[in-house]
Order: C-alpha cells, then structure tokens, then sequence
C-alpha cells in the first residue's frame, strides 16, 4: 500500500459536481492499493497514520496526531500512486489491485481507520471519477509505502 498524507485545513471530493465528502482541519489520503498488500499492512499503516505527529501543539511544535486533535480524515483511493514510469512515456499500473482486490481492503483500511480515530472518517467513492480540492497546511505533505516501512 501507498498512502500520500496531506494535512489540510479543508477538503472535498466532488462527484458529478456533487459534492460527497468533506472535512475541515484534519488530513487527506489518498491510498493506492497492490494486490499482494496484506491486512497486517492495513493495521500498520492505519496506526502509523492515526498516530502521526504532524499536527501542531502550543508551541507551534508539530508534536500532536489527528487523533490528539479529534482532527477529520478524507479518505480516497488512488489506483495511479503504483504508476510505472520506468519504461516510456505511458505509465503502467500493473502494479495496481484490481477492483474485486482493492475494494475489501479499501473498505477494510476505512474500519480500520475508524477503529483506530474512534470516530467515522469521510471518503471518496472507489473507482469514480473525483475532483479532490484542498488546501494544504504548512505544507505538510507524508509519503508512506508499507513495503518499505521508512
């Protein structure tokens, strides 16, 4: 799994024009899902997230998680985080799950991740064609891959 972690101070997906989801402070994911990811990555990274220090505390130390600051979480997934670029111009996505793949452990990461906030995250709709606005804080922008685990 990928995730590209973006604390936010407002987001939405919008489908059809419609707006689906949106939140205020708090953070954006956008997940890429492979189809050897496991569900032992799925705790992890949704732990590892929960528990981020990114978020300022008193002092303008970024020393709190989203979870210290009961911050919103926007979930949406994201096939094109397993691009290949390393041959051509075109990017392959092989590396990508395929939907009958991704989209039980899409909505396995989301329990998870409410599991561990305590709360219920907003998210995007598997497979549909987003437009994601937000406005980035800081900027505070976090790339995890569970494979590497830095």
């Amino acid at each position: 799994m990928k995730a590209v972690i973006q604390r936010v101070t407002h987001a939405s997906v919008k489908i059809d024009g419609q707006i689906k989801s949106s939140i205020k402070d708090g953070l954006l994911i956008l997940l890429g899902i492979e189809e050897v990811d496991t569900n032992e990555e799925i705790e992890w990274l949704s732990a590892k997230i929960s528990n981020l220090r990114i978020f300022n505390d008193e002092e303008g130390v970024m020393n709190l998680s989203v979870k210290e600051t009961n911050g919103d979480v926007l979930l949406v997934s994201q096939f094109t985080l397993h691009a290949s670029t390393k041959k051509g111009n075109r990017p392959s996505y092989i590396r990508a799950a395929k939907p009958e793949t991704a989209i039980p452990f899409y909505k396995k990461f989301i329990q998870q991740m409410e599991f561990d906030l305590g709360k219920k995250i907003q998210t995007g709709t598997f497979g549909a064609d987003m437009k994601v606005e937000l406005l980035n804080d800081g900027p505070v922008t976090i790339i995890i891959d569970t494979k590497k685990k830095e």
